[in-house]
C-alpha cells in the first residue's frame, strides 16, 4: 500500500473506537517482535500538561546529546507528527510498510487505531535505535495501550474529571486509573493536583516502591521565576516558549524527571533544552500566537481544567483588546456547558462549529449545552473560513480558536491548503 491507502486503513481503524485492555496490543506487539522491551522509556500521564511536559523532556533529552523518540497524541495537520525522532516526524514509506506488513493482521483481530500507531511508534524508534523513547498516553493510563512498557520514569502532569465514562466520575477513581503507569521499584514524579487525587498516587508509588517525586516539594515560586531543586543545586526557570505560568511548572516537572533519572545537572543543557522545545519538538496549540494584528490565538484547552488555566493567562490581556471573539469545537464526550460558563466573561461574542470527525459534538449538541449555561452562541459553519476572514480584520480585535486539538488542526489544515 502507498501512504494514502496506509493512512486510509488507519483511520479507518476509529470504527472499532475505545478498547481499554492490554491484550490486544501485547498480542500485536507479540507480532512484531516486542519492540517495546528493548527502548528506554519516560512514560507520561495526566488530564492536563502531559503533551508539553513530554515535549519539554524530549527536549532536554535532545539538547544533552541524546537521540530521543517521542510519541504524542492527536496530531494537528498531519499524521506523521504523532512520531518523531529529534523533532524530525517519522516518513510516509515507513508507515505505509508497516501497516501493509501488518493487513493480515489488523483484518484478522480489529485492533484499534491508537493500539495500531502505539505499536508503530514502539517498532520505529527500537529500528531506529533511539537513546530513550518518551511516550504520552492516550486515555488514562492503567489500561492504555501504551502500558506495556516498564519505563525510567513514570511522570503525572494533573488530575481533573474527563473521560468519565471510561475513567471513572470522580477524581480519586481518574487518579487511580492514571497512576496506573507506575511500576515496581521506579520512580515517579507528579505535578500539582488537588489533595485527594495525590494521596492516591502516592499510596500506589509507596506500595510499590517508588521514589516519589512531588512537585511542590522541589519547586519554589517567587515574583519573576520557578526554582527547582535539582540534586546538587537549583535551576531557575524564568519562562519558556510555551505561553503561561502552568509551562513553568510543566517545564519544572521535565527539569527534575531528567535530572533525577538521569542525573543531568548542566544549566546550558536544560535552558537549551527549554529555549528551544518547539524547534525540538513541533509542539503545537498551546497558547499558540497564529497572528499579533488581529490578534489570533490557538488553544487546545479541551476541559474545565484546561480551560480555566486558559483564561488565567488570557486575563492578563484580554482588557487591551476592543472586541474579543471566541470560536469553540469540542467532542461530545466533554464537559461543554461548563467549560463554556467559564469562557464566557472573557468574549463579547461566542461562536460554536462543528469538527469533521464523528465524536464532535454536532450544532444541536453544542446549542444544547450553551442553553443549559444561559449562553447565547452563534453557530459556524465553516470554521476555517471563520478564521480567514478574521485575518483582515483592522483594529485592537482579539478571536480565541479554542477547545479540541482536531478543531485547531482541521483549521491548521485548510489554512495550509490555502497557502499553497
Amino acid at each position: 500500500m502507498d501512504i494514502k491507502s496506509s493512512l486510509e486503513k488507519l483511520f479507518s481503524l476509529h470504527q472499532f473506537g475505545i478498547k481499554l485492555g492490554l491484550n490486544s496490543t501485547l498480542h500485536l506487539l507479540e507480532r512484531i517482535g516486542n519492540p517495546h522491551k528493548d527502548l528506554k522509556t519516560f512514560h507520561i500521564a495526566g488530564s492536563n500538561g502531559k503533551g508539553s511536559t513530554a515535549s519539554f523532556v524530549a527536549s532536554i533529552l535532545i539538547e544533552a546529546g541524546y537521540k530521543v523518540g517521542l510519541y504524542t497524541s492527536p496530531h494537528f495537520v498531519k499524521f506523521n507528527e504523532r512520531i518523531r525522532i529529534n523533532g524530525i516526524m517519522i516518513e510516509d514509506e515507513y508507515i505505509a510498510k508497516f501497516v501493509t506488513e501488518l493487513r493480515d493482521h489488523i483484518e484478522k483481530n480489529n485492533p484499534t487505531f491508537f493500539e495500531i500507531t502505539t505499536a508503530l511508534a514502539f517498532k520505529y524508534f527500537y529500528e531506529q535505535k533511539v537513546d530513550y523513547a518518551v511516550i504520552e498516553t492516550g486515555l488514562g493510563g492503567r489500561l492504555d495501550a501504551t502500558n506495556v512498557i516498564h519505563p525510567i520514569a513514570s511522570v503525572i502532569t494533573s488530575i481533573s474529571l474527563e473521560h468519565t465514562q471510561h475513567l471513572g466520575d470522580t477524581l480519586e477513581k481518574i487518579a487511580f486509573e492514571k497512576a496506573g503507569i507506575i511500576k515496581q521499584n521506579s520512580k515517579v514524579f507528579v505535578g500539582k493536583m488537588l489533595n485527594e487525587p495525590e494521596k492516591i498516587i502516592r499510596n500506589k508509588a509507596q506500595e510499590l516502591n517508588c521514589d516519589y517525586n512531588l512537585i511542590s516539594d522541589f519547586t519554589t515560586i517567587t515574583a519573576d521565576r520557578l526554582i527547582v531543586t535539582l540534586q546538587k543545586k537549583s535551576f531557575s526557570i524564568y519562562f519558556t516558549p510555551l505561553i503561561g505560568t502552568h509551562q513553568l511548572y510543566n517545564a519544572a516537572l521535565a527539569v527534575k524527571t531528567i535530572n533525577k533519572s538521569l542525573s543531568i545537572e548542566d544549566g546550558l543543557i536544560i535552558s537549551r533544552g527549554i529555549r528551544n522545545v518547539i524547534k525540538n519538538t513541533g509542539i503545537q496549540g498551546r497558547y499558540e500566537i497564529i497572528c499579533k494584528s488581529p490578534k489570533i490565538i490557538f488553544d487546545s484547552a479541551h476541559n474545565p481544567e484546561g480551560v480555566r488555566i486558559f483564561t488565567e493567562e488570557f486575563s492578563r490581556e484580554s482588557n487591551t483588546y476592543t472586541e474579543k471573539h471566541l470560536l469553540f469545537g469540542a467532542m461530545k464526550d466533554k464537559s461543554i456547558a461548563e467549560m463554556i460558563k467559564i469562557l464566557n466573561p472573557y468574549f463579547d461574542q461566542i461562536f460554536f462549529t462543528k469538527i469533521d470527525i464523528d465524536r464532535s459534538a454536532n450544532e444541536d449538541e453544542l446549542e444544547s449545552a450553551a442553553k443549559s449555561a444561559g449562553i447565547k452562541i452563534n453557530i459556524v459553519q465553516n470554521g476555517s473560513k471563520f478564521v480567514q476572514d478574521f485575518f483582515m480584520e483592522r483594529g485592537d480585535k482579539c478571536l480565541v480558536v479554542l477547545g479540541s486539538m482536531y478543531l485547531l488542526g482541521e483549521i491548521k489544515s485548510k489554512m495550509l491548503e490555502k497557502s499553497t
